[in-house]
């Protein structure tokens, strides 16, 4: 299998070198990442000017664009028919619940999503130990293990893991997206010549957290694998909002 692995913390993230280090003892690996950190670029496409594609010299390669750019470029151009699968990370902290939204790193796999072997994109529920061997070590257990080759097409898993020692684990559960309250307000500054200046603040905590979510799993100790996909419609609202159209037009 050749894996495309790529990230949004950027080429030179410790989270990225630690995933690519641990997968290419099992795989045949690409890297082709952005050249800086574009965390909460969701799946934003570069199309108002060129991109450059710089190899480096241990051979990955770096985009100075979006994780969607990169993964985008890595499969139509620089690999084109070449990869097998995608996997995105292993992020600096946790994409939970409503996070998936705004995620480069789930953008990154989310572009993967057209291969034959499901993307994957790992996230480490930073604590400040900065475990990322563990969560390199799961997503080759997923890998050699296999189970998650044969699920329907288009699935992309969203896979989170404890800031943990390894055998610290309590398992794996299956869970679906919890989501966050509110985020926090943004934090407000006068720059040098006195105009006011907002920085995005933090996101909200767990609102729908229970059992069964991606948060609960992970509070607990375990990692948290969530199955996606990109069908954003939400199909209970149809009938209601059909009888609403054939009630309008009599």
């Amino acid at each position: 299998m050749k894996l495309l692995i790529s990230n949004d913390d950027g080429i030179n993230a410790e989270g990225i070198q630690c995933l690519a280090e641990v997968l290419e003892e099992i795989a045949d690996i690409a890297v082709v990442a952005p050249d800086r950190d574009h965390s909460g670029a969701s799946g934003s496409l570069t199309l108002s000017r060129p991109l450059n594609v710089t190899t480096l010299r241990n051979g990955y390669q770096c985009v100075d664009g979006t994780p969607a750019d990169s993964v985008h470029i890595g499969l139509t151009a620089l690999y084109d028919g070449q990869i097998d699968r995608v996997v995105s990370g292993i992020n600096s902290h946790e994409n939970l619940g409503d996070d998936v939204l705004y995620s480069g790193t789930a953008a990154a796999a989310i572009e993967g999503r057209f291969l034959k072997f499901p993307p994957i994109a790992v996230s480490l529920v930073n604590r400040g130990d900065a475990h990322y061997e563990t969560a390199a070590q799961v997503v080759k257990d997923l890998l050699l293990k296999g189970a998650i080759d044969n699920l329907p097409p288009r699935v992309i898993l969203n896979v989170n893991v404890p800031d943990l020692p390894y055998e610290m684990l309590r398992g794996k559960q299956i869970t679906r997206l919890g989501h966050r309250a509110k985020g926090q307000p943004p934090e407000t500054f006068s720059d040098p010549r006195g105009k006011t200046r907002l920085w995005i603040s933090t996101a909200g905590e767990g609102d729908d957290a229970g059992p069964g979510t991606d948060f609960y799993a992970v509070a607990n100790d375990y990692v948290s694998i969530t199955p996606m996909q990109v069908d954003m419609t939400r199909h209970d609202a149809l009938p209601e909002l059909q009888r609403w159209l054939e009630v309008d037009h009599g």
